[in-house]
């Protein structure tokens, strides 16, 4: 089925991304792989090519455009390289939103310019040791001392966490307040009390920097409030809608990756004498992929449509980060068993879907909520 949700404008841009890819990114991605984190200049090579801050203002430095469709295919390239590294989606995707929509103007003209150019990398630091998912457990206070809060605290399983120049944290500005006095306070490098832990060791997205980060009285300004006092939770849950759709994108194009990779492979490999595609099991096998990439990509594309008209609910959301995200899961085990022992080598492609898509599941919220959201929906 023809896919009617791009233009010529969307196409020539993925033109350009690819180009990207394949100069900034690709002859690179095993070394940061090796190394644990991506180069800065290729930080700094996607805002001149003009990948960061698609939706930002075109005053602030960014693309202009609200329109979600250029994110997609941003998404969908970065997933069929194989580029887990550089996190252009979190960037743009689940961070800018915060700061187009909350910052103020004074907040704008200090961060948007460099968030634009790739000067200043950005990181969301939600999840703390004892909270995942449950935004009530949140533990890290923000203490009102007049001009200033006091941060302290500890997050883990930060995306970027250790190449971020600005963290958004969330806190508990009123204690008893529950998930309802949380706020989010922008936190910026070199600020004193607020240091990095580990690189964390991930089984994939090697080159991706996943870290602990820690607060010890941090003095963060008023000035670096993100919307008002309290309204954290408000502000997550207004935002998550698009973070989740993010996820399902990259989520049904590493499935469909994974299908046409595996496609080409059991024609050209034979076992028994004959090319593998000749087995009316592994036929099944292939029939059965696409199929469930056809409905779930029929669906995310509705979704996205309906995120650009503004329309996208929070239930639809939920439905296709856990469908996409666990039809992600279910191809990479299957196209890695049709691989056989190739499909376990760190060389081939299905192997590092198998592990950097893993995690598809659990962040943004693990397919356990999103079932309970979508439940909660129908039977209150």
């Amino acid at each position: 089925m023809q896919r009617e949700l791009y233009t010529e404008e969307h196409e020539a841009f993925r033109e350009t991304v690819k180009a990207f890819l394949a100069k900034e990114v690709l002859p690179h991605h095993d070394r940061w792989e090796r190394a644990g984190i991506v180069d800065r200049s290729a930080w700094l090579a996607a805002g001149k090519a003009g990948l960061l801050g698609l939706a930002v203002p075109e005053e602030y430095g960014g693309g202009g455009t609200p329109d979600f469709r250029f994110a997609a295919v941003l998404a969908e390239e970065f997933v069929r390289a194989g580029a887990s590294g550089l996190a252009l989606g979190l960037h743009n995707d689940i961070i800018g939103p915060y700061l187009t929509s909350l910052a103020t103007e004074e907040q704008k003209q200090r961060w948007l310019p460099g968030f634009c150019s790739g000067e200043l990398i950005t990181a969301i630091a939600m999840t703390e040791p004892d909270a995942g998912s449950d935004l009530q457990g949140i533990r890290t206070t923000a203490t009102d001392q007049g001009d200033h809060y006091l941060l302290n605290g500890a997050k883990t399983f930060i995306s970027n966490g250790i190449l971020a120049d600005l963290v958004i944290v969330v806190a508990k500005t009123t204690p008893e307040g529950g998930a309802h006095g949380l706020s989010l306070l922008a936190v910026e490098r070199g600020t004193e009390g607020f240091e990095r832990g580990r690189n964390l060791d991930k089984i994939g997205q090697k080159a991706q920097d996943t870290a602990e980060l820690f607060f010890h009285d941090v003095r963060v300004p008023k000035e670096n409030l993100l919307g008002e006092v309290n309204q954290g939770f408000l502000y997550l849950m207004r935002n998550l809608a698009q973070e989740r759709l993010a996820i399902a994108v990259s989520a049904i194009a590493g499935a469909e990756h994974l299908l046409e990779l595996t496609t080409a492979y059991v024609k050209q490999r034979t076992a028994f004498g004959k090319p593998l595609a000749k087995l009316q099991h592994v036929r099944f096998e292939i029939a059965e992929l696409a199929t469930e990439c056809a409905v779930t990509r029929t669906f995310v594309d509705r979704c996205i449509t309906e995120l650009n008209r503004y329309a996208l609910t929070p239930v639809d959301a939920s439905m296709a980060k856990w469908w996409a995200t666990e039809l992600q899961k279910r191809a990479a085990d299957r196209c890695l068993q049709l691989h056989g022992g190739y499909g376990y080598m760190s060389e081939y492609p299905v192997a590092r879907a198998f592990t950097d898509g893993r995690i598809q599941t659990i962040y943004g919220g693990t397919t356990e909520i999103m079932k309970e959201i979508i439940g909660r929906s129908i039977l209150g």
